[in-house]
């Protein structure tokens, strides 16, 4: 069983912590050959994905969301070998309260409905911003 949304709880935890400032998402998602949708029609999982990408992006937009990277998986050097992502991006947010707005909007909910059809796994992880530090070792605060 893949990981397609947030619990309830784990959204709770992220919509609290509502600090200041951007946030950046990263986005790991694998695509279902077949699309899931619960009315039974018909679509490849990456079909699906692009509808929801072309309804969502409005909203995404309008609130100030951007695509800060994107990259094609190519192999996984550690981790498990049989894990791949069909698509790899970091989403940034002008504030948790733009994401939370864009996840409530009625056309984002239409739109989500292609996502959860198309997703086989995903991850969706949280980051503060910061600045780029030199080397490996270097977080700044």
């Amino acid at each position: 069983m893949g990981h397609i949304d947030p619990t309830k709880e784990i959204f709770a935890q992220f919509r609290d912590n509502d600090r200041p400032g951007p946030i950046h998402m990263l986005n790991l998602v694998r695509l279902r050959k077949d699309a899931a949708y619960p009315d039974g029609r018909k679509a490849s999982g990456a079909e699906a994905y692009a509808a929801y990408g072309r309804e969502s992006g409005p909203v995404f937009e309008r609130l100030g969301g951007r695509i800060v990277w994107q990259g094609r998986f190519e192999l996984m050097l550690i981790g498990p070998q049989d894990e791949r992502w069909d698509h790899c991006f970091i989403a940034e947010y002008p504030s948790v309260s733009a994401f939370v707005e864009m996840i409530r909007d009625p056309v984002y909910r239409e739109a989500v409905k292609h996502r959860q059809a198309a997703v086989e796994d995903s991850r969706l992880i949280r980051h503060a911003v910061l600045p780029v530090g030199k080397n490996f070792g270097e977080i700044p605060s």
